[in-house]
Parts: C-alpha cells; structure tokens; sequence
C-alpha cells in the first residue's frame, strides 16, 4: 500500500473542512465563500456558503483566457464520416451563442431545462450553456420513451425542452422529435421545444411552440459573449433522475459550487491531470450524458481540467467488434471509461479483434456502473494492456448521489498505489466509510453489511431530493442515524480496500443464509463457456427463496442439455 497515499487520506481526515477550502481556491470564484462549511441543519449540509461562481466560465472561459484556446476540448467520432473536433475556443464561441438563445427564449437563472438529445456536441454545448446563464438543466437519457420523459419534465417544472430530429444507432435512424411531443400531451404547463437537426428528417413543428436550433441561433452574430450568472455555490446545477424504490424517480440535486470543486479534484487524479503532460491526455468516455458518468467523466470532469474528451456516438460493436480499440490507435486516447456489460459484449466476439491494434497510448481502463467479475478484469490486463506496467485496470464506484467515484482505485494519482482485485479501493480523501449490520452497528474488517458514510460528507454529495426533502431524509438518513446509507453491500478489508457486493436489494436470502447476486454471477462467469451471467431470487415455499439464473453463453459455445 502507498504510504504517499495514506498520508494525504490521514490529513485530510484531520482538517476535512480545510482540504476541501484550498482545493475550491484552484478555480475561479466572483465572489469568496463567507463559511466554507456549515453543519447547522442535517442532514442538509453546506458548502463554500455565500460564494459566487460559474461551472461553465471554468470549465471553458479559463482555459481560452488561459492561452489554451486551440486544445481540443471534444473529438466526436460516428462511423458516418462526420467527425468533428471542438477547440475549447470553438467551445467557448458555441456555448456563448447558445447562452443568448437561451435567454432570448426568456430562461432564466434557476428555471429547468430538459435535454433529451443523443451523443452529439451540441447536448455539451446546451449543457453549458444552461450552466452558464444559471439554469437548471435534467438531461433525460435519449432511449426513455414518452413516459419516462413526460414524469421528468413535470417533476422538473421544465420551462424548455432541448431535443434532436432524430438518432443514429447501428446504421439506422430513431426520431426523437415524436416523442417529445407524445410525453408533452401529459404536460399541462407552457413548455417551448427546441429541436436541432442531427439527421436530417421530417419532423412535425407546433407553432408556436417549436423551435429550429439552426435558425434561432443563426440570428446572434457568431462572437456574441453572454455574460455568465455568477450563481450561489449552493444554487442547484442539475437534477438527474435515478430509480426509486417506490417506482417514482428519485431527482438528485446537485449544487453548482460543491460539485464544481469535488469533480475538477476527483478527475484531476483519476488522470494524473496535475503531474503529466496535460496535452498527452485523450479520455475515451463511453457513458451516455443521460447518465452521470456521462456528466463527470464525459462533460465536467475533463473540461474543469482543460482535458481532451472523446465521446463515439452509436454501438461498441459498430460497425464492427473493434471500433473502440480501432478509435483508441486513431486518435490516441490514454484513459477509457465503460461499462462491464459493453465489455462482455465485446468479449463475445472473441480476443482477435483488440489484437488487431496496438493500443499502446492506453494508460487506463475504468469499468464502471456496475460490479466488475473476474473474467472481464483478467481480460483486460491480458488483451488490452498486454501485461505492460504504464497501463492498469481499476473498478471505479460512485453513484448518480455522489457525483463522481468515492473510493480510491488502483490508477489513482494520489501516491500511486496498485489496483486490488474485487475492490473498489480506499476511500477517498475526507470520505468516513463505515459498513454497518441490521442493527446499524459498525462491523470489523471482513464483515459484509451496508456501505454507509460518517460526516462531514464531501461537497458533491447529493444536497435534497429535487422538491422532496423528506424523502431524502427518510431514504438516505433515516435507516441508521448520524449515517448516510449508500444502499450498497459490501466489506472493508484489513488493508481498508472497499469491496461491493451489489445493491442492498440486490441480496436473496435462501434457507436463511443470504447470498449475494454478485457472488452467484462471478462464480457462473468464470465458466469459459459463459459471457454474461444474472441471478433473481424466486420465491420456494420451502426455503422462502431459490436461485433463477440466466446465462448468456459464449459465442460459439457448444450448450447441451446436461
């Protein structure tokens, strides 16, 4: 273990308040924060109170004011030819046109914007600008229908809707457009629509209500400068809905200067962004902007740093298996970041396709949003690394409620330690983890129970739930007080390395003992035969619950009856 690393844990949990004061002096602020920390009324604690600041000034104003106008900000890749490259100066030019859109549609600081847009730059761009003029955007992942769409556009309150003709995926086209106007009959309030024009079909207008990206903002001359809203720190930068257990999405809050602080920190080091070259970087994010792996690690994180970005709009295996390996050799890319399900998918067609590539810029691989099994870990370190020590492989945890990851892995530039397999690393600077039983008591090393967090919480944990406080309260503070429940299970080993084992509900209890999915998965995955690999309790009326598993088999697996 890194002695380096355990050093800047130990102080940090010295002086938390401190660590997190000088880190948010790295960036820009209008106006100094009057109390870096206030804990007057849990469990809604507070940030860099009283401070003024603007994520999308240093996410890109700094940056070109900074001499750094002609680093790429974004390289955008489809398979039909239409490549783009964005300057951090053709970002600044874009988002500033975009901002005086905005306000010319009478959005205002604090009002709610929806994007419902697929990868492309212009939902970076829109995500920015809103930040910029002070507004609250919820950006609605491109594959949710109407339903889903309409529930968060009146949760929300949404003033505007931000959208696209239509989508590209595997070669063929889905409009986006219809849809918006299917969840929009279930909206009572005034809501305007802006579509832009990605593929370029026929889609109904309202007038009235509906806009043309192109054409409104061919009306504001092309170095307009929209003067940023230099909003509280503690003003709400976003809601992101994630899943409820009582079926209505949860809205996650997240506040323009704590997440602005805890992001630029946690990328910075998840990258090395302060000790190499930052011009050598290139960070392949995978994640769809719908989710927020595709807020820190597609949009935030590496344009706080003034890091190169890339994001691929369509399949991982298309056109064909080896489109990211192939992207990785193009273009040079250091970091990439995915999910575990894409990489089995990629799996199945076999190791000659990532053999096909050099793949010697790559410096790191992040499996994230889910458990990471063996099977795939060992696949990495021998088909896409090759063994060779500039290149790891490290499972990354956090949640849509902490904004980035909270644990340590194994790339981690804070001392340098290496990845432990099956853990998610050490906690994090000023993070106090605790795993809990039934009873809420802390348990010893070794022991699983629940994942769960002592204050005070690092900036950019969730604040509220968007327009319902009691129930942040009763879910993430009301199971065990004085703890915030991550609703995870795992277990801190005798190094201190976290280990997840799935979500609370994620446990089947048979015959009285209870069984991790995650165990259950892992030990059908490491069968050769076997890519992919779910588990569901069914109920028994002898041992209350049973295993239902479902395999997916390799392709090419020969599956017999026995």
């Amino acid at each position: 273990m890194s002695q380096a690393f355990l050093e800047v844990y130990r102080k940090s949990l010295e002086d938390p308040v401190g660590f997190w004061e000088r880190e948010a002096e790295k960036l820009y602020w209008r106006e100094r924060w009057v109390k870096t920390y206030d804990d007057s009324n849990p469990p809604f604690y507070r940030w860099f109170v009283g401070g003024r600041t603007n994520i999308a000034y240093n996410a890109v104003d700094v940056h070109v004011k900074g001499g750094r106008g002609n680093k790429a900000a974004l390289i955008w890749v489809t398979p039909y030819g239409e490549t783009r490259i964005l300057r951090y100066r053709d970002l600044y030019r874009e988002v500033n046109r975009a901002s005086l859109l905005l306000k010319s549609l009478g959005v205002e600081k604090g009002d709610r914007v929806v994007i419902y847009m697929p990868m492309i730059p212009e939902a970076m761009i829109a995500m920015l600008a809103v930040n910029r003029i002070g507004a609250v955007h919820s950006v609605v992942f491109s594959g949710f229908g109407a339903q889903a769409l309409a529930e968060r556009v009146i949760d929300a309150g949404a003033k505007l809707v931000i959208t696209a003709d239509g989508m590209r995926r595997r070669g063929k086209i889905t409009p986006l457009k219809p849809t918006v106007d299917e969840a929009l009959k279930n909206v009572e309030d005034e809501v305007t629509v802006l579509v832009y024009r990605h593929v370029g079909i026929d889609v109904p207008m309202k007038r009235g209500r509906d806009l043309l990206w192109h054409e409104e903002v061919s009306r504001i001359p092309p170095n307009a400068y929209a003067e940023p809203e230099w909003v509280e720190g503690e003003a709400p930068l976003f809601i992101l809905y994630t899943s409820g257990t009582t079926g209505k999405p949860k809205g996650i809050v997240h506040l323009h200067g704590q997440y602005m602080v805890w992001v630029r920190y946690a990328f910075s080091h998840l990258v090395g962004a302060e000790t190499a070259s930052r011009d050598d970087i290139v960070f392949f994010s995978t994640a769809d902007i719908g989710w927020i792996s595709g807020h820190h690690y597609g949009v935030h994180g590496p344009l706080l740093n003034g890091l190169t970005v890339l994001w691929y709009e369509d399949a991982p295996d298309y056109p064909h298996p080896g489109i990211w390996w192939e992207i990785v050799d193009t273009y040079g890319v250091t970091h990439i970041l995915f999910s575990p399900t894409a990489l089995r998918l990629l799996m199945r067609y076999g190791e000659e396709w990532p053999l096909r590539y050099k793949l010697e810029t790559l410096m790191a691989l992040y499996p994230t949003g889910e458990v990471l099994n063996e099977e795939a870990y060992n696949w990495m370190v021998k088909y896409l690394c090759r063994g060779r020590e500039s290149c790891q492989v490290a499972d990354i945890w956090g949640q849509t409620e902490t904004a980035c990851f909270v644990t340590a892995p194994g790339s981690m530039n804070l001392g340098g330690f290496r990845y432990k397999y099956g853990s998610v690393g050490l906690p994090y600077p000023t993070l106090r983890l605790a795993v809990l039983n039934d009873e809420g008591k802390e348990l010893p090393p070794g022991e699983k129970g629940h994942v769960a967090v002592k204050p005070p919480l690092p900036p950019a944990f969730l604040h509220t739930l968007w327009r319902d406080p009691e129930r942040y309260v009763k879910s993430y503070w009301g199971a065990f007080p004085g703890y915030y429940l991550t609703g995870d299970l795992g277990y801190i080993d005798e190094e201190g390395y976290l280990h997840i084992l799935g979500r609370s509900d994620d446990v089947i209890k048979i015959a009285g003992h209870r069984l991790s999915t995650r165990e259950v998965e892992d030990l059908l995955t490491s069968h050769p035969a076997v890519a992919e690999a779910a588990v569901v309790g069914m109920p028994d009326p002898v041992r209350g619950e049973v295993l239902g598993v479902f395999v997916v088999p390799k392709l090419g697996a020969e599956i017999t009856e026995e």
